[in-house]
């Protein structure tokens, strides 16, 4: 009977669903949207199109909180932004540089150019909370 259980429960077990809670400091206003981006994988890192998974919540001034539901045991990195006019991109200048506070899981910006995913990697195994400072 002990075995049968465990036979039905591995399915569930193997395959658990975590919770990621994020904190990002640093925010200067209430105003537009923090938005993060999840990857997982160092191919495509910090491209649009090959997003795992994104999220977005209403800035609040100095930290704002999102949660990421239903994430698999993994390895993952973050790249977070504060879309102060709301217009659901990162503005960036002429030289490509954000115009925008961004911020990355285990990381900084280098002085030229943004971290690689093994910077910004994390392993996740568990419901976890992240911290993060936007820059």
């Amino acid at each position: 009977m002990r075995h049968l259980l465990l036979i039905i429960l591995f399915p569930i077990i193997g395959f658990s669903q975590n919770n990621l809670s994020i904190d990002v400091e640093g925010v200067a206003s209430s105003e537009g949207r923090i938005s993060v981006a999840v990857y997982n994988s160092s191919t495509g890192f910090l491209k649009f199109e090959t997003v795992y998974r994104s999220d977005s919540t209403s800035a609040k001034k100095k930290k704002t909180n999102l949660v990421i539901t239903n994430l698999p045991n993994g390895t993952y990195a973050l790249a977070v932004f504060h879309d102060k006019n709301g217009n659901n991109k990162l503005d960036t200048n002429w030289l490509g540089i954000p115009k925008e506070a961004i911020g990355f899981s285990n990381a900084k910006m280098k002085m030229f150019g943004p971290p690689s995913f093994e910077d910004c990697a994390f392993n996740l195994k568990g419901d976890a909370q992240i911290h993060l400072e936007l820059n």
